[in-house]
């Protein structure tokens, strides 16, 4: 009770203290009015925003007299003194190139001037955000150098920087507002499904390259930073309504829908609060690549096709020997079985576009409140909600439809000037989701088994065959006769088998996917920079508790969610030296994991600033990061129809267990009963590499088999060096940057296969008896006795990537804006030394990109076109390998400002007249797309 009252006394002794309340208009050389305009009293965070019409209100508890100080993009800085109470300023910002004078936090976590950065570091503002032709802001972010984005769906795209790319990046964080909304069951951020709206973005930081010494273990590869406005700085209520279309060759031409609804209120200098709405519906990129996904060049007219897109067709079996199943049990002439081919034969599948409803959606809502019990920013405490849900497709091993899937974030904030502390957790549901794969395989089970329909095909295949058919006839007969009664998409039929399947979480009969999943975060960091006068130096940590709950459907938790946590702390020290020309940083964090020793990250860096005004910057780093295995690595049991995905935690694989039954009777003598009992132990201590095993069926040399042997995942590593230079030259800004990495314990994925009797061992002998286990394991490869499984594991190989980054940017006349950036990437791997590794570079070794625009073409008018272009590519991923081509996409848009009904209208167009692409394979090809918005901005 006594603290409760002394916190009273303390907030309404806080009410008393004189408030000042600056008012003003900012505006160019023109008079016209700049919105976005920061405004802030020098040596405090107190500060705000201008409005649609430059107008701005500034409350503050300063002492009199102090100065503010006005800045916006594209104009020069320009300092006012206040000297009374309730005094109004107009002040008037020349235009100058500020891009590189702009502030960020996120490179070293406290104010500096992005020239000053001592890492490479991209932004992109509110100014940026309007300009941009994309049609989000989030795909907008492609335009910026460094950035590669992956397209999975309309609604799931993954940024991603400097390699290594895949559209589940577990090497890249993502912080909305501080908090991470990387996915809880699977650790890698699901696009801006919970992310913020374009309304209500302040700023974007995107931070290439390895941060692990400040931001941990995820921030391995990069990391994106998107700050919402402040209620306190940032008021009234902003609309935006898009419509458009898109456009594709396989969809057709479809309707676009966005809209979204700001609304903040500063009700007193002590409380604010702001909720945000908005909602985009789309027809999604059809997924229509039909390739194979095993063998380059085989058409779907294969006996044994396999289609990327197509599911279903993954259930395959060698068809002699059903034939001698059949002959076992008397149903067909045991010489009959010489007419069968020694091949296998894949069932019918059904393509994507028939597994889904191809529509993309998502809503976010989101709500805060902001109490500054003195009136000012000395402390201010913030409760945020996050809701995000909705449809989208995510590609891993497989195609998932994520079906009203939700997810929900809720943090309680303390920060103030020179500190934070704030906790947060993370909820997921996965609704209506399910795998594409397992709907294929269990829609075509619930009208037909498997047994029966690979028997009726070798029944046909004979019958045709005796009756004189060739064998490619005899084939195409035999599927005939097999799929009689399939059920066709659009049937009712078909959509009772659908329905029933989808609904159903076991993969022996549906495919529905179970998360339930959830992390609680905790960090905090302290600046001691008021304390400490001889150089500024932090302090901060942070917790996380992970509860994975999939119900057995992904992980092993089917007896109950399994939970972990991991923990850092870090300290930094920046210096100023040679008359602060020179500025020293030098940091270091130390993080632990439940599974896996603690790991040091540090990281030093350099920054000189040459010149008489100190225009020209040399940045020098180097660092060691690093990336603790992800739930996945560690706890994943996920059956994905090829092969089990098993994580390697020593607990993991006791967990997981299955039952197989064994044929042939020579198979169950071996194995002692006519099914056996395995665990994920037989995936790493009794198993052959999968490419030996594809050695050995191609060949029949058991020569070639070759004995697993790899130890439980473990931390990859990195050490990164990157040099850098900005500047203005003659009202240029420069930035070039190069980089390069060497990664240590690389975490990739390894297949291979285990026997369900026998002993796996290097090369066994076929003749060693009966009593042979090596012979047995032999036996168990040969006649389909065995489990094939995707392991989670380090490659010993040491994996080297470098790159290059060249970005210019400058007003060519007047107010035209010309910007191009290019980036160089390529990564060397000896795959000789691991020749079943994949790392999955996924990036291409060219990209370039370029804006030019002008923002006052007239009065009101404004436009900017884009444009990228990316050389071709190797894709790698456990669902697909195989090239992207290049891509060449033109983006534009053209804006009209009307004045006095405060909007902004907006004309623009994504892929201009150009070809589809592809930027993730197995993904839908990406169109057309086309759209009108309108903002208002009161």
């Amino acid at each position: 009770m006594r603290v409760y009252l002394l916190f009273l006394t303390l907030f309404f002794c806080s009410i008393s203290f004189a408030q000042n309340s600056i008012s003003g208009t900012v505006s160019d050389s023109k008079k016209q009015p700049i919105p976005g305009a920061n405004i802030k009293v020098v040596g405090t965070n107190s500060g705000a925003i201008s409005d649609f019409d430059g107008k701005f209100v500034l409350n503050t508890s300063q002492k009199l007299p102090f100065q503010i100080e006005i800045s916006a993009l594209g104009f020069g800085s320009k300092k006012i003194s206040v000297t009374t109470a309730n005094q109004k300023v107009s002040v008037t910002l020349q235009d100058e190139e500020t891009k590189l004078n702009e502030i960020v936090v996120s490179a070293s976590r406290t104010p500096e001037r992005v020239l000053e950065s001592p890492v490479t570091i991209e932004r992109m503002g509110i100014a940026d955000i309007k300009k941009t032709a994309s049609a989000t802001f989030y795909e907008g972010l492609e335009n910026l150098k460094e950035v590669q984005m992956n397209t999975s769906s309309m609604s799931f795209k993954s940024i991603n920087t400097r390699g290594f790319a895949t559209v589940a990046n577990v090497r890249f964080m993502q912080l909305v507002d501080g908090m991470d909304n990387s996915s809880p069951l699977l650790n890698f951020v699901i696009g801006n499904m919970i992310g913020v709206s374009e309304i209500d973005v302040q700023s974007v930081e995107l931070l290439p390259g390895a941060s692990s010494a400040l931001y941990g273990a995820n921030a391995f590869n990069g990391i994106l930073f998107m700050n919402s406005k402040s209620p306190f700085t940032s008021q009234g209520i902003r609309a935006y309504a898009k419509y458009g279309q898109t456009s594709q060759q396989a969809a057709g031409v479809n309707d676009y829908l966005d809209y979204g609804v700001r609304m903040a209120k500063a009700f007193s200098p002590y409380f604010a609060a702001k909720a945000n709405f908005t909602y985009m519906k789309a027809t999604d990129w059809y997924a229509t690549n039909y390739d194979d996904k095993t063998t380059f060049g085989r058409d779907r007219g294969h006996i044994n096709y396999d289609g990327i897109n197509v599911y279903g067709d993954e259930v395959s079996t060698n068809i002699k020997g059903v034939g001698n199943a059949l002959a076992s049990m008397g149903r067909i002439p045991a010489g009959a079985v010489n007419l069968l081919p020694n091949t296998n034969v894949s069932r019918t599948g059904y393509n994507e576009i028939d597994l889904t409803d191809n529509k993309a959606s998502n809503t976010k809502i989101d709500f805060s409140f902001h109490l500054r019990p003195f009136g000012d920013e000395k402390l201010e405490v913030i409760w945020q909600s996050k809701f995000g849900f909705g449809n989208a497709v995510y590609q891993g091993a497989n195609r998932y439809y994520l079906n009203n899937f939700f997810m929900q974030q809720h943090k309680l904030e303390f920060k103030g000037k020179n500190f934070f502390v704030r906790g947060y957790t993370t909820t997921e549901d996965g609704g209506k989701s399910y795998d594409m794969l397992f709907t294929g395989i269990n829609v075509n089970r619930q009208w037909k088994a498997d047994s029966q329909w690979f028997g009726e095909y070798a029944g046909a295949y004979i019958s045709s065959t005796l009756g004189g058919m060739t064998p490619e006839n005899a084939h195409k007969v035999a599927r005939s006769v097999a799929d009689t009664g399939r059920l066709l998409p659009g049937s009712a039929g078909f959509k009772t088998a659908f329905d029933k399947v989808t609904n159903e979480a076991s993969v022996l009969s549906g495919s529905k996917l179970v998360d339930n999943s959830r992390i609680y975060h905790s960090d905090a960091n302290y600046n001691f920079k008021d304390v400490i006068k001889f150089a500024e130096i932090q302090v901060g940590g942070s917790f996380r508790a992970y509860q994975l709950n999939s119900s057995g459907r992904i992980y092993t938790d089917a007896d109950g969610p399994i939970n972990y946590n991991e923990y850092g702390a870090y300290t930094q020290l920046t210096k100023k030296l040679v008359d602060d020309r020179l500025k020293f940083t030098g940091s270091i964090r130390y993080d632990k994991s439940k599974n896996f020793e603690g790991n040091y990250s540090p990281r030093v860096s350099l920054v000189y600033s040459a010149g008489e005004s100190r225009k020209h910057n040399f940045r020098a780093s180097f660092q060691t990061g690093f990336r603790n295995p992800s739930t996945q690595d560690q706890y994943i049991g996920f059956n994905v129809g090829s092969a089990i995905l098993l994580g390697s935690a020593p607990d993991n694989l006791t967990r997981y267990k299955e039952t197989l039954p064994v044929s042939t009777t020579t198979g169950q003598f071996f194995a002692g009963g006519t099914s056996v009992n395995i665990t994920g132990l037989n995936a790493y201590n009794n198993s052959y590499t999968a490419a030996s095993v594809a050695a050995l069926t191609a060949t029949g040399n058991p020569a070639l088999l070759k004995k697993t042997n790899l130890a439980f995942v473990k931390p990859e590593e990195v050490k990164a060096i990157e040099l850098g230079y900005r500047s203005f030259i003659k009202d240029m800004s420069v930035d070039i940057n190069g980089y390069y990495n060497v990664y240590n314990n690389f975490i990739g994925n390894l297949n291979v296969v285990a026997p369900l009797y026998g002993k796996a061992q290097d090369a066994p002998n076929p003749a060693g008896g009966a009593t042979d286990l090596g012979t047995q394991s032999l036996h168990a490869l040969t006649n389909g006795n065995y489990r094939a499984f995707q392991l989670y594991t380090n490659t010993k190989v040491e994996i080297k990537s470098l790159g290059f980054g060249l970005g210019l940017a400058k007003k060519v006349y007047k107010d035209f804006e010309l910007g191009v950036n290019y980036n160089y990437a390529e990564f060397n791997f000896d795959q000789s030394q691991d020749a079943s590794f994949e790392a999955g570079f996924n990036t291409p070794k060219h990209r370039v990109k370029a804006s030019f625009g002008n923002e006052k073409l007239f009065e009101n008018f404004g436009f900017n076109v884009s444009g990228r272009w990316n050389s071709e590519y190797l894709w790698q991923s456990t669902m697909a390998d195989g090239m992207i081509a290049s891509a060449t996409v033109i983006d534009a848009q053209v804006n009209y400002v009307f004045p006095k009904l405060k909007s902004t209208l907006k004309i623009g167009a994504a892929n201009i007249g150009g070809k589809e692409y592809i930027q993730v394979l197995g993904a839908g090809s990406i169109g057309q797309q086309y759209f009108a918005s309108w903002t208002i901005n009161p």
